[in-house]
């Protein structure tokens, strides 16, 4: 068996490459975009474990990227899809069906799919905009804080919650450990602890909610999403309360964190670039589609996936072999100067706008895609109709390879505030 090649000398292994801004970050993927878009890299610095694996194959360029998603006979996901590594146990209980491939993958994407009725998509399109309409009022009421806590974080976190029926009382703790899920990296959210502690303590802490939701929904169930799941079949039976509580992780990781990132940064963008929001504001409903295309590719809420290669392939030029790790960078497909004309340019009409922030493509593709939409519409459409004289200060980013989250983010609305 051939040997693996020496590690390319632009590195994007280290924590402190995660720490720089986007745009540093981009610098080393541009490179690798032009000289090596497969590129063998030394194994993810981690304050989990050692690494055993000998390196992995980072995939930069946008249309690779989409190669590796489309298949995945050669590329699957049931051995993980992060970039560190973590015990089988953990990656069950936190990835759900992501961590699946094939027939299995398959059912159970149905079924998170039929407990999706038309006629509670409807609902949900009704509550998200009356959702987004008490968010902004309190923003208005306060006039000025922590734009994620006020505004990004309360739409997400309260639709998934609201799809869920989760009771009130247990929404803030769960919403933490998923936060901190993407974030046992960042010092802040560690608060001291090692960061196997803090994932430790998230998935606990999310399972425990998880089992505990089941075992209500089953005594109790209800009109919704959650109940539709809890009372679902598979070839015969009903899901058990571990692949619930599983379910329960991924669905609160995913509904929480991505389209909160995709607010802040979103309507920064729009603030930092006002000739794009004029734009916008001249034909709202016909252009808001693919401004939130546009969005979506700018902000990049998920940086990276794994996958790994189920035998020995050639990808990129490269020889990849069987067992390799190989990590798609969304950041990096969505600065793909071959795919965007200027790509650090924020311009809503782009077209066609050929972003992976969703997947690129193959049945991995987000699932949640519609109702991330949803919420961006109703929320761009609240924050830019009555707030004109919002202004945004610097976001504070988190560090992590996984999720390019914002934790804090100064916000004003520039309007006097009764009191």
């Amino acid at each position: 068996m051939t040997a693996h090649p020496d590690f390319d000398p632009v590195d994007i292994s280290s924590l402190a490459f995660w720490a720089l801004a986007p745009e540093e970050r981009d610098e080393r993927f541009a490179e690798l975009r032009r000289r090596s878009p497969v590129s063998w890299q030394r194994p993810l610095d981690s304050m989990l474990a050692e690494p055993t694996i000998p390196g992995f194959w980072a995939v930069t360029s946008n249309d690779l990227v989409r190669h590796v998603s489309t298949h995945p006979e050669l590329f699957c996901s049931s051995e993980g899809t992060q970039l560190e590594e973590v015990p089988e146990d953990f990656r069950s209980a936190a990835e759900s069906f992501l961590a699946m491939d094939g027939p299995e993958h398959l059912r159970m994407r149905k079924l998170m799919s039929a407990a999706f009725t038309p006629r509670q998509v409807k609902l949900l399109g009704e509550q998200i905009r009356q959702r987004a309409i008490e968010i902004v009022d309190r923003l208005l009421a306060i006039g000025e804080g922590d734009f994620v806590e006020h505004v990004s974080k309360q739409m997400p976190m309260n639709t998934f919650y609201d799809i869920a029926g989760l009771p009130q009382e247990y929404r803030d703790d769960a919403a933490h450990h998923a936060d901190s899920l993407a974030a046992f990296n960042d010092p802040d959210v560690a608060a001291g602890r090692e960061p196997g502690q803090v994932l430790s303590d998230s998935l606990l802490g999310l399972l425990s909610t998880g089992l505990e939701f089941a075992e209500m929904t089953r005594a109790c169930p209800r009109d919704d999403v959650w109940s539709n799941l809890v009372r679902a079949e598979i070839d015969g039976r009903e899901l058990g309360d571990e692949d619930l509580a599983s379910m329960f992780v991924l669905m609160s990781f995913a509904g929480n964190d991505t389209t909160r990132t995709t607010i802040s940064l979103g309507t920064k963008a729009f603030l930092d670039h006002p000739d794009q929001l004029a734009h916008l504001l001249e034909d709202f409903d016909g252009r808001i589609d693919a401004a939130i295309d546009e969005v979506l590719r700018w902000v990049t809420p998920i940086m990276t996936f794994r996958r790994t290669a189920t035998e020995d392939t050639v990808l990129g030029g490269r020889q990849v072999r069987r067992g390799d790790w190989v990590v798609m960078y969304y950041a990096s497909a969505n600065r793909d100067e071959k795919v965007f004309p200027d790509p650090w340019t924020f311009d809503i009409t782009r077209k066609p706008n050929g972003h992976v922030a969703f997947g690129g493509g193959g049945p991995h593709f987000c699932l949640g895609s519609f109702l991330a939409k949803m919420m961006l519409r109703h929320m761009f459409d609240q924050l830019f109709h009555r707030v004109p004289g919002l202004t945004l200060g610097t976001p504070e980013l988190l560090i992590g390879n996984f999720a390019g989250a914002v934790k804090r983010l100064p916000a004003s609305t520039g309007c006097p505030v009764a009191h």
